[in-house]
C-alpha cells in the first residue's frame, strides 16, 4: 500500500483451481456463499473500499461493461458494510453488478488470499469464476492504488463461456 508490504490472510489462488466457499452478506443483510452466487460465469470484483477514487472508478466500470456481457454476474466484494454498499451504489446508479460486503468475518478474503491482515480490509483483485466454479482468471493487484487489467478479465469471462455480445 502506497509502497508499504502489507500481509495477505489466506492462499494465492490460481486458474484451474476450485473456487473457495464464503460467508458474506448482501445489502439486505442476507447472508451469502459462493453456491448463493449461482452456476453462470462470474466476475468477482475486490475492492477495499468503495469510497476510494480507484475503486469508485473500478466498480463503475465494471457496471458499464456488464451491458456487453450478456450471461456473466459481475460481484463487487469489499469490507463496506452494506448500508455503505447501498448508499454508495444509489447515488451513483449502478445496477448491474451485485455488492457483497466481507465485513462480518472476512471468509472472503481469508478464503481468496484478499484480507489485509494490518488494516482488515480487502486488497484489490479480479477473480474470473466458470459455471463449475473454477477460477479461470485471477489478478491481485500488487498496489492497492493501482487500477486491474481490466481487459484480461473481461477476455477471461469471455473465453469461460459467457455469450459472445
Amino acid at each position: 500500500m502506497k509502497g508499504k508490504p502489507m500481509t495477505l490472510v489466506g492462499p494465492e489462488l490460481k486458474v484451474g483451481d476450485a473456487a473457495p466457499d464464503f460467508n458474506v452478506v448482501d445489502l439486505g443483510l442476507k447472508p451469502v456463499t459462493l453456491k448463493d452466487t449461482g452456476n453462470r460465469v462470474r466476475i468477482v470484483s475486490v475492492i477495499p473500499s468503495l469510497d476510494t477514487p480507484v475503486c469508485d472508478a473500478q466498480t463503475k466500470h465494471f457496471n458499464e461493461a456488464a451491458a456487453n456481457l450478456p450471461g456473466v454476474d459481475i460481484i463487487t466484494v469489499s469490507m463496506d458494510l452494506p448500508f455503505a454498499q447501498k448508499r454508495w451504489s444509489t447515488a451513483f446508479a449502478v445496477d448491474k453488478v451485485k455488492m457483497l460486503s466481507d465485513h462480518k468475518d472476512g471468509s472472503f478474503g481469508s478464503n481468496y488470499g484478499t484480507l489485509i491482515k494490518e488494516l482488515r480490509i480487502e486488497s484489490r483483485a479480479i477473480f474470473v469464476l466458470d459455471a463449475d466454479n473454477r477460477i479461470r482468471h485471477v489478478e491481485y493487484v500488487k498496489e492497492v492504488a493501482d487500477f486491474p487489467n481490466y481487459e484480461t478479465a473481461l477476455a477471461a469471462a469471455r473465453a469461460a463461456g459467457a455469450p459472445a455480445a
